[in-house]
């Protein structure tokens, strides 16, 4: 089967949605020679009490959300600087034109983003903008927008995660987690959902609802055909 090479943009509020969510798939992308970059919002430090040194942590995961683009094989196009928990507080116009920018830069043909399900206002604040920027209007070359899970937010959100579509990530289960363990200073114990071993087992459980060992499933919100 001849696949046709893509451009893929993964869309992220803070750096460690985009590997939680769908790490694999990255991966799966980059060995069929798509070629995948990444856009964040905020760093997801800024808002959080009692840290003594933000720039520290900051640094910190700068560091480790290279490294685990480096694993997967994505690029970074833009990481933003905008508020932690705050995207709310920002012009909803502004968050689209960020991500536009983006757009008219590499003109993506499958755009990953954030489901409208998730508890985190950043991540229902950027699936809003990333609806705005990518409208249906003619002369557009996208093909579809599909939307991914992130554990610890979408399933403790404000309606149900409804996924149509299940990416088979048997081959690349293993680059995800060791691009998760870039993001320890994120991870929790176990049972947390927010855990490696959970972030596995619900890569599991949805293989199981697909007939693969492990799979990374989608709410596909808009698909265009040509």
């Amino acid at each position: 089967m001849i696949h046709n090479k893509k451009t893929i943009l993964v869309i992220s509020a803070h750096p460690d949605d985009e590997t939680i969510g769908c790490g694999g798939t990255i991966a799966k992308h980059i060995s069929q020679g798509d070629r995948v970059y990444g856009l964040s919002f905020t760093n997801g430090i800024s808002s959080r009490d009692n840290i003594q040194d933000h720039d520290i942590l900051s640094r910190d995961r700068e560091i480790a959300s290279n490294m685990a683009a480096n694993i997967l094989g994505f690029t970074w196009v833009r990481k933003g600087k905008y508020p932690d928990n705050m995207l709310d507080t920002i012009p909803l116009l502004d968050l689209a034109k960020y991500i536009e920018e983006t757009k008219i830069t590499i003109s993506p043909d499958v755009i990953y983003t954030h489901s409208s399900a998730d508890l985190n206002i950043d991540h229902r604040r950027v699936h809003e903008a990333t609806l705005i920027a990518f409208r249906p209007q003619p002369n557009e070359i996208w093909q579809e927008i599909r939307a991914y899970e992130v554990a610890s937010s979408t399933e403790w959100g404000i309606k149900p995660f409804s996924p149509n579509l299940y990416v088979n990530i048997n081959d690349f289960i293993s680059k995800k987690v060791k691009a998760l363990e870039c993001y320890l200073m994120e991870m929790r114990d176990t049972p947390h959902p927010r855990s490696i071993p959970a972030i596995k087992n619900l890569n599991k459980t949805r293989g199981s609802q697909a007939g693969f060992n492990y799979s990374e499933a989608f709410e596909i919100i808009k698909s265009r055909a040509f």
